[in-house]
């Protein structure tokens, strides 16, 4: 693929201090751009300097939410070196989205490719500091300058990096989970298990509430019958119910995460009992009365695992662990952050360096 470049007259300041580079509120000097076309394809693959877009009024992304993304890291290692985690399968997440969303295929190899020369521009700004990383944002839109429901000719795909600091600024500090019973997110059908916006919008309001309850993420739950345990606002679930990891079973309504993914077969590896299934909110409040809830967590790839000490059903208030996270969400969470940035050994084939 031939990628031309851009210069750009001036070059930002970095950040001086990497410990408060907080998420999502920094970007680097470069952005990757392609432009689609029916007729032509993915074609003018570009690095330019970041900035603002100039779209239509009137793009059919403004107006109708086709539109998809991705989330991934670059994570910088000790001897200074820089690597990837899994990201052939979320270019692969992004194709499964824009199928839903009658988006064209981008080739993973022509995706990877834009990736990795943007990383090899930006590579300074990938930041040193314990658990800071660079955060990486593919995404595509529609640029069609139409008011009318139908699929686009024109799309846009774009990947913006932005250095952010440890999620875990405090250490690995349990959550609190608010189980939502009056809105619902998605349906088998719908485009739950896809990455576009419309998933998040729908969880806003849900969201919302929990804050008000003083909790920080929404737990939802199926779209039907509101008895079955889906995901987390921003994270898959697992629950650790007498010894067995349990985690909800992909429907098409659940996001198929990387590091849920990851994690079952880490867990697997492990030798320990791993069940994908439809379980309910009411058969872990029994589990918890029976004192054989051990641990409940969630994955994503800002935390990698999210520990969660209390989680709130109706009027019914469990507390996990005591408020404590568990020996097996600890062990998941060095292992995986041990092989991200390059602290112990690769066994899975997950890592791709980028120098």
């Amino acid at each position: 693929m031939n990628i031309r470049f851009e210069k750009a007259p001036t070059l930002k300041q970095k950040p001086a201090d990497e410990t408060k580079l907080g998420f999502g509120k920094i970007f680097t000097d470069y952005m990757f751009i392609m432009d689609y076309k029916t007729g032509e394809g993915w074609h003018d693959a570009r690095i330019v300097p970041y900035g603002n877009l100039s779209l239509s009024p009137a793009a059919l992304c403004l107006h109708y939410g086709q539109e998809v993304f991705e989330g991934m890291k670059a994570y910088r290692r000790a001897d200074g070196g820089i690597q990837l985690f899994r990201p052939e399968e979320n270019f692969k997440r992004l194709n499964s989205s824009n199928e839903r969303l009658v988006i064209p295929e981008l080739p993973v190899e022509m995706a990877m490719e834009g990736l990795m020369e943007l990383l090899k521009v930006e590579k300074d700004w990938v930041p040193s500091a314990e658990g800071a990383a660079l955060y990486i944002r593919p995404f595509i839109i529609a640029v069609d300058p139409f008011l009318g429901v139908r699929p686009g000719d024109e799309y846009l795909f774009i990947i913006i990096l932005s250095p952010s600091g440890a999620y875990y600024a405090s250490g690995l500090d349990p959550v609190k989970i608010y189980v939502e019973s009056k809105y619902v997110r998605a349906v088998r059908g719908g485009m739950g298990y896809t990455k576009t916006g419309g998933n998040y919008a729908a969880s806003l309001i849900g969201q919302d509430e929990a804050h008000k309850e003083g909790y920080s993420q929404v737990l939802w739950l199926d779209g039907v019958e509101q008895k079955y345990i889906e995901e987390v606002g921003a994270m898959n679930i697992f629950f650790i119910v007498d010894g067995e990891v349990i985690t909800p079973a992909l429907q098409g309504s659940i996001l198929p995460g990387i590091t849920r993914k990851s994690v079952i077969e880490l867990c697997k590896s492990w030798g320990m009992k791993v069940t994908e299934r439809r379980i309910s909110i009411a058969e872990i409040a029994e589990a918890y009365d029976a004192g054989k809830l051990d641990e409940v967590f969630g994955t994503g790839t800002a935390a990698v695992i999210s520990p969660v000490g209390h989680l709130k059903y109706g009027d019914k208030i469990m507390e996990i662990n005591d408020n404590k996270i568990g020996a097996v969400s600890q062990k998941i969470y060095d292992t995986m952050t041990g092989m991200q940035w390059g602290k112990i050994a690769d066994q899975f084939g997950w890592i791709v360096p980028v120098e």
